[in-house]
C-alpha cells in the first residue's frame, strides 16, 4: 500500500482510497474482484482522470518481467508497466526496433495503447497497431488474451483501461535502424498546406511545431528520416517552401534549453534515440503543463488548420505550443484513427487548468465535427458527441459489458463519456 499521490502534471489529485502493487497474478486477480471500483495506474502521464478512481488503484510495478524475444514470430512480449524507454535500448541491444515511439519514452506501454497514443508518420500506425496480442485481467478475476486475428482483438486493444487490467502484451518487432533528425525553419501554412502530402513523403516523421503568435508561421519543422532510402520521387524539398536547417539544436518550446531533446542536425542513431522528442533522462516537454489533442481525418486537414488560424491570439494566450502531425488509418474500434488517416492537433497548454478548460469548447466548437479527441488528454465534448464519432462505439460498449459485468473498472471518466 501506498500513498496515492497525483498524477505528472500536477494537475490531477488521484481520489482512490488506496495503492496496490500485487505481486502475483492471484493476487492480481483477488484485488479485482475484491474491490468494488478499481483502476489500473501505470507512469502518470495522464491529463485527465482517465486512470482515477474512487476505489483502488493498481500498480503493475512489481509484475513487471523481462521481456521475451520470439524472433521466429516476430514479437517481443513485455509486461504491461513497463515504458517504452526501459524497453527500446533492450531490444535494440538485441537487433530489434519498433516501428514508432510517442514524443516521450517516459510513458507506460500498458497505458499508452489502451489510450491510442502515437508517434508520427503517414505510414505508421498508433502505438496500439503494434500490438500482436493482448493479456489481461477481466472483471471477473479471469485471465483473458486476445490475439490478432480473434473476434474481439480490434475491440480490445484500444480498451480505455474500461476492459480490465493490462498485464503484458506481445509486440511487433522488427530489425533495428538508424534514424537522421533535422528541425527546419522558416515555412509558413499556405505553402505546407498545399504541399501536406508531398511534405509527409519526405520521412518518415513530420511534425509541425507553431505557438500560433502568428496565424501564417510555423515555427519549427521536425522530420525523422531512416538510413535506409526514402523514395521522394515528386516529393516537396522544404527549401522549396523557404524551410531552412536550424543553426543549432532546438527545443519545441521557444527559449527553452534544448538538452532534455534527443540529438538533431541530421546526426544518425539509434532509432530508440530520434524518433522520440525528449530523452528518457530528462523531464519532457515543459514540464508544468497540460495537454488537449484532437485528431481529424486527413481530409478535414485545410479546414481544421483555417479554424485553428482564425482562433490563433486566443489559442496563442493559453499556449506553450501546437504540434501537428499524422497517424496511418487502422481498424481499431476506439483508437483515433480508426478508418482512416488522421492528423493529430496537439496543445501544450500553460498551467492554467480552468482557463484551458473554458476555451476547450470554443476550440471544440470551431474544429470539423469529425475530430476525436486524445482519451487520456483534457477535452470537454460530452459522451453522445463523442461516441457519435466511433462506428464501433456500440460493440466496444458491448465488448466492455462481456469483460466487465458487475463495472468495476468505470469510473467519473468513464460514465462522463458514456463507456
Amino acid at each position: 500500500m501506498s500513498e496515492v499521490g497525483r498524477n505528472w502534471a500536477g494537475n490531477l489529485s488521484y481520489r482512490a482510497q488506496r495503492l496496490i502493487a500485487p505481486r502475483t497474478r492471484d493476487e492480481l486477480a483477488d484485488a479485482v474482484v475484491s474491490s468494488h471500483r478499481v483502476r489500473a495506474l501505470g507512469s502518470r502521464h495522464s491529463f485527465s482522470d482517465i486512470a482515477d478512481t474512487d476505489g483502488v488503484l493498481i500498480s503493475l510495478m512489481e509484475l513487471r518481467a523481462e521481456p521475451e524475444l520470439d524472433e521466429e514470430r516476430g514479437v517481443v512480449r513485455v509486461s504491461g508497466g513497463v515504458r517504452y524507454g526501459d524497453l527500446a535500448p533492450w531490444l535494440d541491444d538485441r537487433g530489434y526496433a519498433l516501428a514508432n515511439l510517442a514524443s516521450l519514452p517516459h510513458i507506460s506501454i500498458a497505458g499508452a495503447v489502451a489510450t491510442g497514443t502515437h508517434g508520427s508518420g503517414a505510414r505508421i500506425g498508433s502505438l496500439a497497431t503494434q500490438v500482436a496480442a493482448i493479456e489481461l485481467v477481466d472483471g471477473r478475476g479471469e485471465a483473458v488474451r486476445a490475439a490478432r486475428g480473434d473476434d474481439d482483438f480490434a475491440g480490445s486493444v484500444v480498451g480505455l483501461g474500461a476492459l480490465g487490467i493490462v498485464t503484458a502484451l506481445e509486440l511487433d518487432v522488427e530489425p533495428t535502424y538508424e534514424v537522421a533528425q533535422t528541425v527546419f525553419e522558416g515555412v509558413g501554412w499556405d505553402d505546407v498546406l498545399a504541399a501536406f502530402d508531398d511534405l509527409q513523403a519526405r520521412a518518415e516523421s513530420v511534425s509541425l511545431f507553431t505557438t500560433w503568435r502568428s496565424a501564417d508561421a510555423i515555427d519549427q519543422v521536425w522530420m525523422k528520416t531512416r538510413a535506409a532510402a526514402v523514395d521522394l520521387t515528386g516529393a516537396v524539398d522544404l527549401a522549396d517552401l523557404g524551410g531552412r536547417p536550424a543553426d543549432g539544436p532546438r527545443h519545441p518550446l521557444p527559449g527553452i534549453d534544448p538538452q532534455p531533446c534527443t540529438p538533431q542536425q541530421g546526426l544518425r542513431g539509434p532509432w530508440y534515440d530520434r524518433l522520440p522528442h525528449f530523452r528518457l533522462a530528462f523531464t519532457p516537454s515543459a514540464g508544468d503543463e497540460l495537454q488537449s489533442e484532437y485528431l481529424v481525418p486527413r481530409g478535414d486537414l485545410v479546414a481544421a488548420i483555417t479554424a485553428l488560424r482564425e482562433l490563433a491570439p486566443d489559442i496563442a494566450a493559453l499556449l506553450l505550443v501546437c504540434e501537428v502531425r499524422t497517424v496511418a488509418a487502422d481498424d481499431l474500434w476506439l483508437s483515433m484513427a480508426s478508418g482512416g488517416e488522421a492528423v493529430a492537433l496537439h496543445f501544450t497548454w500553460r498551467p492554467d487548468e480552468a482557463a484551458v478548460r473554458a476555451f476547450l469548447p470554443q476550440l471544440e466548437e470551431a474544429l470539423p465535427q469529425t475530430a476525436r479527441p486524445h482519451w487520456g488528454k483534457l477535452f470537454t465534448l460530452d459522451g453522445v458527441a463523442v461516441s457519435a464519432r466511433y462506428p464501433r462505439w456500440a460493440d466496444a460498449q458491448a465488448l466492455r459489458a462481456r469483460r466487465d459485468p458487475d463495472r468495476r473498472f468505470a469510473n467519473a471518466w468513464t460514465e462522463r463519456v458514456g463507456f
